[in-house]
């Protein structure tokens, strides 16, 4: 794992995850699925810039996690913290605890995981429990990490035509 310390480190990162299959989906690469959330969350969160740079980059650890991923939120986290600040890095960890959440709250929402999410879930510890659920509600931004979530988990069709890296640069360069 890495720490970010300038915001071109962060950029050529991101590009290399052009050439990286996605964990979420072997039709994708990394990058097409984290501007597809970029730009879903441009679309429902349209004053968020922030949370919507957070659907950018918050698998940015998938190469450096390992089977099931359990690790890749607070390692993308920890990456961006010192350079884009608490609220981008609660918001990249959050997006893990958020699909846990919505496992035990909505019990539909299970069924709309792709199969990677459902397998990644196990590793990841499964449905809240109640306490869990209070203390999710309990962060600041725990909405923000719901719709990042939705985000991420409607962000995973091919060929999909959104916006490119270079659309979001100036955003990202705003943040820092």
């Amino acid at each position: 794992m890495r720490v970010f310390t300038d915001v071109e480190q962060l950029i050529s990162h991101l590009e290399g995850l052009g050439h990286i299959v996605s964990a979420e989906s072997g039709a994708l690469f990394e990058l097409d699925h984290a501007l597809q959330c970029a730009a879903l969350l441009a679309q429902t969160n349209p004053a968020d810039v922030e949370l919507q740079v957070a659907g950018l980059i918050h698998d940015l650890a998938h190469p450096w996690d390992g089977p099931g991923q359990p690790r890749h939120a607070t390692m993308g986290a920890a990456a961006v913290r010192r350079l884009l600040g608490k609220r981008m890095a609660a918001l990249i960890a959050g997006h893990v605890p958020a699909k846990r959440y919505l496992v035990a709250t909505r019990p539909q929402y299970a069924a709309l995981l792709s199969a990677d999410s459902s397998m990644t879930l196990a590793a990841q510890g499964g449905a809240m429990s109640a306490a869990e659920i209070a203390a999710f509600e309990g962060l600041a931004d725990w909405q923000a990490m719901l719709a990042l979530r939705v985000a991420d988990d409607s962000a995973k069709v091919p060929g999909a035509v959104v916006p490119g890296l270079q659309h979001w640069l100036p955003a990202i360069r705003s943040l820092v």
